[in-house]
């Protein structure tokens, strides 16, 4: 993993950082399937929108990826950038932040929700609120999951490979 590893940052003002626990030593090797067969990360494919303001979570997601040289990570710091690039790009996956400087994540759902609605677009809420109005209407607006910071790598690693294999167990 070149090195890098992903330690716990924390609180920044209103807003939280994302820490991997446990940080990743031997990600990318075989991993467990959701049908129980070994699959390694090279055999993961996809594009993954990530709608970020802050940068380490940036990073750490980036750096969490690696792992995945099939995984291709789109990114959007803004609301309005990550719709665009949504709509342009078409990726398999998108991870949301719910607090992002213009729009918030509620507002990124609601513009997208055609594109979700169509089986198109599965949108992954990140946030370190554990149930707001905002995660439930969102929810209900078809976003598939939501993930509180901080982040476990089994549970990143987990839904990641579930949107990208577009398995529809529960998540």
């Amino acid at each position: 993993m070149s090195g890098k590893s992903l330690s716990k940052v924390t609180r920044r003002d209103a807003e939280s950082t994302i820490a991997f626990q446990p940080a990743i030593g031997q990600m990318g090797q075989e991993h467990m399937s959701d049908n129980g067969d070994q699959s390694s990360s090279s055999e993961l494919r996809g594009k993954v929108l990530y709608i970020e303001d802050n940068p380490i979570n940036m990073d750490l997601i980036e750096t969490a990826l690696e792992v995945y040289p099939g995984v291709t990570l789109i990114k959007a710091q803004t609301g309005m950038e990550g719709i665009k690039l949504a709509r342009s790009e078409r990726p398999d996956f998108v991870l949301l932040d719910m607090h992002l400087p213009d729009i918030g994540g509620l507002e990124v759902v609601r513009a997208l929700n055609e594109e979700i609605a169509s089986g198109k677009l599965r949108v992954t809420l990140l946030t370190a609120d554990t149930l707001s109005m905002d995660i439930v209407k969102a929810m209900s607006l078809g976003a598939y999951d939501y993930w509180l910071k901080p982040l476990s790598m089994t549970k990143f690693e987990a839904g990641l490979r579930r949107a990208l294999t577009r398995k529809d167990t529960a998540p």
